[in-house]
């Protein structure tokens, strides 16, 4: 069988040859490397047939099996080299980029209004000497309402104004539950700030389900209404303008006695009448007090020794007013158009 072993070694090799020039691209390679060296390839059976033959022809025929087998594996690994260089140079060729010419342009970002005028108010505050304090929008009624000095029957309690999840259990009505939170756990001096997101079941122009809140505390020994004024001036004319006129106006809330609401002069008609202001020249900015002794007790704090004020606003309140804005739902709309007119703040 040796000569007729050697003929076969030798048609297979021109067979090989022969298939692999046709071969086009890499998937074709492939095919006639399976074809010929795979487990069950032509010439991978003959190397499995060479055990059948005698000493001196296996030898002889193995010499050239093997030397088939190392041939055919380097023109295999030639030839798929060459395609792989072919399709490189074409996806480079496809895919170049021509540097001259201009790049694409893509619309710079910006902060939103509300997180943006949240973080200025916070800055004005902690550069006085207060700290920012946050809590959980999911809290207790007892924080919410029982230890701000809400009656049983107050009208905020009922289920047209509060979002109630469980018994006992809302989300927050306002940022005052960050001050009972802080009172219980830390003793005074304090002055802090809470920002964050309140819920309240009202919808309209001017009013949001979920809005934005900052609430200030401040607590010491002889603390009064002077400093609690003070206190507000700096915010608003950092806020707005030097010297922008600034009134209080006796009001009611059950956590403060006495109690205050705070107005500035019209920042649209600057005092003269209009319609944001409906006529009057002020425009209602938000609500202050001194902390009543009731809320004090309830955390703890000796009304005797100590004393506070505390301050709250909305923050989409500010932006409106801020950047001259009649309709609240337009924060919250995600409007491009709308918020495009507030690249360049933080």
């Amino acid at each position: 069988m040796g000569n007729t072993a050697e003929n076969d070694i030798q048609n297979i090799r021109d067979e090989f040859i022969s298939s692999l020039t046709a071969a086009e691209g890499l998937a074709g390679v492939e095919s006639v490397r399976v074809k010929y060296l795979g487990k069950k390839g032509t010439i991978t059976n003959i190397l499995k047939s060479l055990g059948g033959l005698s000493p001196e022809e296996r030898k002889a025929a193995g010499a050239l099996a093997n030397k088939l087998k190392a041939e055919a594996e380097s023109l295999v690994a030639e030839r798929e080299e060459r395609f792989k260089k072919e399709e490189r140079a074409r996806k480079l060729k496809e895919e170049q980029l021509d540097i001259s010419l201009p790049g694409a342009y893509y619309r710079a970002g910006s902060s939103h209004p509300i997180p943006a005028t949240l973080i200025e108010i916070c800055e004005v505050f902690t550069a006085i000497g207060f700290t920012v304090a946050e809590g959980p929008e999911i809290d207790t009624e007892e924080n919410n309402f029982d230890m701000l000095n809400f009656k049983k029957d107050h009208p905020a309690r009922d289920m047209q104004d509060t979002f109630y999840i469980s018994e006992g259990i809302l989300l927050r009505a306002h940022t005052s539950t960050v001050q009972i939170r802080t009172m219980l756990k830390q003793k005074p001096p304090i002055a802090i700030v809470a920002p964050g997101r309140v819920y309240r079941r009202d919808s309209d122009q001017t009013h949001s389900p979920m809005f934005h809140q900052i609430e200030g505390l401040f607590v010491d020994t002889n603390v009064t209404f002077r400093d609690l004024k003070g206190i507000l001036k700096i915010f608003l004319e950092s806020t707005f303008r030097k010297g922008i006129p600034i009134r209080f106006r006796p009001s009611f809330f059950p956590f403060t006695e006495p109690s205050a609401e705070v107005d500035i002069g019209c920042t649209v008609c600057n005092g003269s009448g209009c319609r944001m202001c409906k006529n009057t020249g002020w425009l209602e900015i938000m609500g202050c007090g001194m902390v009543d002794p009731n809320v004090f007790e309830a955390v703890g704090v000796d009304p005797k020794v100590y004393s506070g004020c505390a301050f709250g606003m909305g923050v989409e309140r500010i932006a409106m007013l801020k950047y001259r804005l009649s309709d609240i739902r337009k924060f919250y709309e995600n409007d491009m158009r709308f918020n495009r007119q507030f690249t360049g703040l933080r």
